[in-house]
């Protein structure tokens, strides 16, 4: 089925809040849903190659919200400019991102485990480096991202290009290099891989960073969306990220999945967000609904593979 499926609950999904809110089909606000999904779309992009590994990655909201703190606190502390702050704030996450892919590869351990101690491990690190306090003495250079231009009456948000082109990019990768072949294939059978003489631990191990460096870029595109460093981001990132993920037809149990189905599921988990706040639904209803929509998901998703064998 491919993105099919997905983009099929995705336009159901806009039909049925078009008829609920007279705002909820108009250009203005599909833009306010794009920037409302940049960075939980960006942190399901790593979130998708490591559930392609048959892993999962339960640090990734936190991971982001490490990276934020780290960029934001290197400029407006230690007065560092804004590239250099940025890549700092990249390479912290990208580092969580080693430390978990070590810890699965040579250590063994399974994924769940894993980056479930990372979420408390990166959660404890921001709160203790922040003080809990949200830095907003941010540079402008950190922030244009966030800035935008018009074509007719619509904002277009410069982080939402970048989104995009990074899964442009991310599906070139899995669907023309040796590498990307490589994660599909670790992801269906492990060990028929390393029969063929390619190195799993590699591929993981690749595999893992390369999220984290997601997370960081997606730590940049919250920095320049809300103006500063929130130490509380990334609570409901990591559900809505994995939501994505299974909603946009990437197997849990790996191998299968098109990275481009991962944008489709975080446009239908925007689209839900948006279109029940537009109807008054509390955020609290709206999380019952993204968790029904994870159940759903794996459901077909177990479906379908029944049905291949």
């Amino acid at each position: 089925m491919g993105t099919l499926g997905p983009f099929i609950a995705l336009i159901v999904a806009c039909v049925f809040f078009s008829l609920q809110s007279d705002r909820f089909l108009s250009l203005q606000n599909f833009s306010l849903i794009l920037q409302q999904v940049m960075v939980v779309g960006t942190i399901a992009i790593g979130q998708t190659l490591i559930i392609l590994t048959a892993g999962i990655d339960l640090s990734c909201g936190m991971i982001m919200a490490l990276g934020s703190i780290v960029m934001t606190k290197m400029a407006a502390d230690y007065g560092l400019s804004a590239p250099i702050a940025i890549a700092l704030g990249i390479g912290a996450t990208a580092l969580l991102g080693l430390a978990n892919g070590l810890l699965v590869t040579k250590a063994k351990l399974p994924p769940f485990i894993v980056t479930l101690g990372m979420l408390n491990i990166a959660f404890a690190i921001t709160q203790l480096y922040s003080g809990s306090q949200t830095i907003t003495e941010i540079p402008d250079g950190m922030l244009w991202l966030g800035n935008s231009f018009r074509i007719g009456e619509t904002n277009i948000v410069y982080g939402v290009l970048l989104m995009l082109a990074l899964y442009l990019i991310t599906w070139l990768f899995l669907r023309e290099t040796a590498p990307g072949r490589h994660i599909y294939a670790v992801g269906n059978s492990p060990e028929a891989t390393r029969l063929t003489g390619i190195s799993t631990d590699r591929v993981l191990l690749g595999v893992y960073v390369l999220a984290g460096v997601f997370y960081g870029l997606a730590s940049l595109l919250s920095v320049a969306r809300i103006g500063a460093g929130d130490p509380n981001a990334g609570q409901t990132e990591n559900l809505d990220a994995i939501t994505a993920v299974v909603l946009g037809g990437t197997s849990l149990f790996g191998g299968r999945g098109i990275i481009l189905g991962t944008l489709v599921g975080a446009l239908i988990v925007g689209v839900f967000r948006n279109g029940l706040t537009l109807m008054g639904v509390s955020s609290v209803y709206q999380i019952l609904v993204t968790g029904i929509l994870v159940i759903l998901a794996v459901m077909t998703d177990q479906m379908s593979r029944k049905g291949v064998r």
